[in-house]
């Protein structure tokens, strides 16, 4: 009896490639591809956005107990201690700073400080039982337009040196509480008050009068 033959031959439509298909699972592939790269570029963007933004309490008012940092210089960031302030001025530029998270309070620019040291006998009797060893902190917002207050120069109005805002030419006296000895402010600069132990310094309470520029109105 004889067997039926054994096809060892593919037919046609098996040994040859459908072009179409191969262009459809081409196209998916890139698809999938390019869906992957926008994912992974997305992701980039919003962990970059994610660390652009400022941490929680940065623009916080100055805190019981923060420490206070440079805002500027050489040793911006870097704790500022008794021995950082020269007697007689010029004052230093300040941030404070939660000493538990570690967070500068650089957020507003209404939380930067002037600190000083002068001597006790040359301040009012108001201002001396402000001061620690003479060591001061005012704010370095002008309370006129809200222009940063950068100057220690000698007053307009006298042999002293005073805090001048370079906008419109305030003076303020930190001798006196910093009230305004020369120009347009219409207030005093705000006034923190300061701990000292061991030589650091610390924020004792919150600013005592009001911070920035006169309000429209």
């Amino acid at each position: 009896m004889a067997s039926a033959p054994f096809n060892t031959h593919s037919s046609f439509s098996e040994t040859i490639a459908d072009p179409e298909a191969d262009a459809c699972t081409e196209q998916t592939r890139r698809a999938i591809l390019l869906g992957a790269l926008a994912s992974t570029a997305c992701l980039g963007c919003s962990t970059r956005a994610r660390a652009g933004e400022d941490p929680p309490g940065s623009d916080e008012r100055p805190q019981n107990g923060d420490v206070l940092v440079f805002s500027e210089g050489d040793q911006e960031g870097k704790l500022i201690t008794a021995a950082d302030l020269p007697a007689g001025g010029p004052p230093v530029h300040a941030w404070p700073k939660d000493p538990k998270t570690s967070v500068v309070r650089s957020a507003s620019r209404l939380n930067e400080i002037l600190i000083i040291r002068l001597d006790p006998a040359e301040l009012d009797e108001k201002t001396r039982a402000r001061a620690v060893d003479g060591i001061l902190a005012y704010s370095a917002i002008c309370s006129h337009a809200g222009c940063p207050v950068t100057a220690w120069v000698k007053s307009d109005v006298g042999d002293k040196d005073v805090f001048k805002c370079m906008c419109h030419n305030s003076e303020y006296d930190p001798r006196e509480g910093a009230q305004v000895v020369f120009g347009p402010a219409p207030r005093r600069l705000a006034a923190l008050p300061l701990a000292l132990a061991d030589g650091s310094l610390s924020v004792a309470g919150n600013f005592i009068g009001k911070v920035g520029g006169a309000q429209p109105g």
